[in-house]
């Protein structure tokens, strides 16, 4: 039985290629599958809480890279290395490593020059991340990790809230994400700051 997965508005779809990735072959069905990510996410965040970074560490290639891996290295076997094929949104694969830079470095001169607040940092961070769409999974959740790790780590702040919700299931609080994203694509992120701390 291979993994058959349904996928809602927002959600990119996994290549056969990718599937193969899978290191649980007993997952079949998205259901399953977001309940072993979330259990390897949950270890993620508190690794990320049992330590004190480097702030110049934080916005590196490797650091994100880290951090999609801790996410995801129990259920797939690419966690961490960026995706080898083109999806239904994110720049093309060949650009990722590219736009991945170009993000850093902007991150490091907003921080330097106090060019936003911390939060707008955060979440533009944010933002232009999951635009990337970096990896062949996980990206939005990767992308709200990031963020909360900039705020606290970075700035000493608290982590978002992410609408206080789940955004891996269809509801209203999906639905006011995607929409705060959206606008966000025509750069007007009051929606998304908002719901950042909604």
């Amino acid at each position: 039985m291979g993994l058959d997965i349904v996928y809602i508005d927002g959600q990119t779809p996994l290549d056969e290629e990718e599937k193969e990735g899978l290191l649980i072959p007993a997952i079949a069905t998205r259901e399953e599958l977001d309940e072993f990510e979330q259990q390897n996410i949950e270890e993620a965040i508190q690794w990320t809480l049992s330590r004190n970074f480097k702030r110049n560490s934080l916005l590196t290639e490797a650091f994100v890279k880290d951090v999609h891996k801790r996410m995801y290295r129990n259920v797939w076997a690419w966690a961490g290395d960026f995706r080898k094929t083109n999806k239904n949104i994110g720049v093309d694969r060949w650009q990722v490593a590219v736009e991945l830079k170009s993000l850093l470095d902007d991150a490091r001169f907003w921080i330097d020059n106090d060019v936003f607040s911390p939060d707008e940092i955060a979440v533009r961070f944010k933002h232009r991340i999951v635009s990337i769409h970096c990896f062949s999974n996980g990206n939005g959740r990767h992308s709200r990790l990031m963020a909360d790790i900039i705020i606290e780590k970075m700035f000493n702040g608290n982590i978002f809230t992410w609408g206080a919700g789940s955004l891996s299931k269809e509801s209203e609080n999906r639905n006011i994400y995607l929409n705060s994203l959206k606008a966000a694509d025509n750069g007007n992120y009051a929606l998304l700051l908002s719901f950042a701390r909604s």
